[in-house]
């Protein structure tokens, strides 16, 4: 049997000395690197490739980062595909900014190779359904999540949720009535505690409810608290 293909990696960074080190690391542990020097050729290349994850740069020659970013999260094709954002320590609001648009992580420069890889394959594998938990599907109400096959239904209409919202949502049908605190919630979905703030779980908390549509209001938000899915 021949082994799977290696997933893709696309790095959108302008500063070619980050690209050979992320590139070198990368491919070291197997992945297939492409890369794009602006923001404009790697919206052409995550167009073209569809690649399994995207490192994107914040600070890009034609473009911010987070206008990318917003731009895949707005196209079908691109949606739902991983982002890990890196920013210069400095630029705080732009992470921030870049989580609330859908990024799905970031990372510090100057970082460690070794933990560049460690958050990409921690992505790739929220990414994927999780083996390990019952892969039947899940109902409360209106809303259906299919976990084997990561598809989601609102009243029988297909919803296109990106993987952090996917997995947020899971983690609420499968505990319905649980409340999550949001420091809970940063653990199971996003996988990390201590560089994601806890508004940006209210922000996609905020965006996972405008997927929903009618049954938006299932999400309870319980004052001085967290979150919970309401079942009845």
């Amino acid at each position: 049997m021949s082994p799977p293909p290696p997933q893709t990696i696309l790095v959108v960074d302008d500063e070619p000395d980050i690209v050979d080190v992320v590139r070198y690391n990368l491919e070291q542990h197997h992945f297939r690197v492409l890369t794009a020097g602006n923001g404009k050729r790697g919206l052409e290349v995550a167009r073209r490739e569809h690649p399994d994850l995207i490192i994107l740069d914040v600070m890009l020659p034609d473009s911010f980062g987070t206008d990318v970013c917003r731009t895949l999260r707005a196209e079908r094709a691109t949606h739902s595909i991983p982002i890990l954002m890196l920013s210069a320590r400095g630029e705080e609001v732009d992470r921030v900014v870049g989580l609330e648009l859908g990024a799905d992580d970031y990372v510090t420069k100057p970082f460690s190779p070794r933990e560049l890889v460690l958050r990409v394959n921690a992505l790739l594998r929220r990414a994927q359904p999780d083996e390990t938990a019952p892969s039947r599907p899940l109902r409360v109400g209106g809303i259906l999540l299919d976990v084997e096959n990561h598809a989601v239904q609102v009243n029988d209409a297909p919803v296109e949720l990106t993987a952090t919202e996917f997995r947020l949502l899971e983690t609420f049908l499968r505990h319905p009535g649980r409340v999550f605190s949001r420091d809970l919630l940063l653990d199971r979905v996003w996988g990390i505690t201590a560089e994601v703030y806890t508004r940006t779980v209210d922000t996609h908390i905020n965006r996972l409810r405008d997927r929903l549509g009618d049954e938006a209001a299932r999400i309870e938000t319980v004052r001085g608290v967290g979150y919970r899915l309401r079942h009845g």
